[in-house]
């Protein structure tokens, strides 16, 4: 890719992590908290400089500027260029262009799979297990409510800092009214020790590449983990293709749990009624075709490796 491609490639995409983060960025420079959107950055342990840096996915070479590249006059392309060179995993390389040999900017993917190569053929199961598994939509979310389950009764204090939209007793009415078929491992061992045995699966840390499946919102959100943990491999629109598809679903995921989100300017989606679960199912299959649609790239990009 020459700098006229890279370089304003790489600058909107900067612009579009901007956007996509712009409600938490907020929230965090007025000394406050989101309690939806703050998952998205502690559960998945990121920052917004993270989502800003763009990358091309392997193969591809970013040529060094030359002095007659109108960019190159202010410093800034030299300045861009000199810092994907430090970057770890990337290594300057010489290819032929137009017959004239050119300096450039490459992902060394063997060195990249000598560190990760382990996780990158983890992940790479994972997603295609899941994608290749039937979804399933009868859970109405009702993780989040196994989560604060009978808290009172112990003095526990719930997740977030925000009310129960049916108080205590309503929230537990509806965990006891209510078959919990929850499928995934990292929600699962957050529900309270009351709500466990409640639960008609048994998802472990062993099981999960063989119990995880694309209906479930939460194994949606968690693209946006795998393609964190695949690093450079993901080029920088899928990476942020995967946030917002992430976001998108915790707005749901909130929206459809115990808690009061109205100070958010939200309406509850109230799985507790047949509306609400119709209403669930409903986002709940959107978001999986768009997860699974997205699968399917992280896997084409882990296999531009040869793995």
């Amino acid at each position: 890719m020459t700098l006229d491609d890279w370089l304003p490639t790489a600058d909107a995409h900067a612009e579009r992590a901007d956007a996509l983060t712009a409600v938490w960025r907020d929230a965090r420079a007025r000394g406050g908290k989101h309690a939806i959107e703050d998952f998205l950055f502690t559960y998945y342990p990121t920052r917004p400089g993270q989502l800003r840096r763009w990358h091309p996915g392997p193969g591809s070479v970013l040529l060094a500027p030359r002095g007659d590249d109108p960019a190159v006059s202010d410093g800034a392309a030299n300045a861009a260029y000199a810092e994907r060179t430090s970057w770890r995993w990337y290594r300057e390389t010489v290819v032929q262009v137009d017959g004239c040999e050119r300096h450039g900017v490459v992902l060394d993917t063997e060195a990249f799979l000598a560190d990760r190569g382990e996780t990158v053929a983890f992940v790479r199961d994972l997603i295609a297990a899941t994608a290749g598994r039937p979804a399933r939509f009868g859970c109405f979310g009702l993780h989040e409510w196994a989560m604060v389950y009978r808290d009172r009764e112990r003095g526990r204090d719930h997740r977030h800092p925000l009310p129960l939209r049916l108080g205590h007793d309503g929230t537990d009415a509806v965990v006891e009214g209510h078959p919990i078929g929850c499928t995934h491992f990292d929600a699962f061992r957050f529900f309270t020790p009351e709500a466990r045995s409640l639960n008609r699966e048994r998802p472990t840390r062993e099981n999960q590449v063989s119990t995880e499946q694309p209906g479930c919102l939460h194994a949606t959100m968690d693209l946006y983990k795998w393609a964190l943990k695949l690093g450079p491999v993901v080029p920088g629109e899928l990476l942020l293709d995967c946030f917002e598809l992430a976001r998108d679903v915790r707005y749901l995921d909130m929206r459809a749990s115990p808690y009061d989100v109205s100070a958010y300017g939200l309406a509850a989606v109230a799985i507790e009624t047949p509306e609400g679960k119709a209403e669930y199912v409903r986002h709940q299959r959107g978001f999986a075709e768009r997860g699974q649609a997205l699968r399917a790239r992280l896997v084409a990009s882990v296999e531009t490796l040869g793995v």
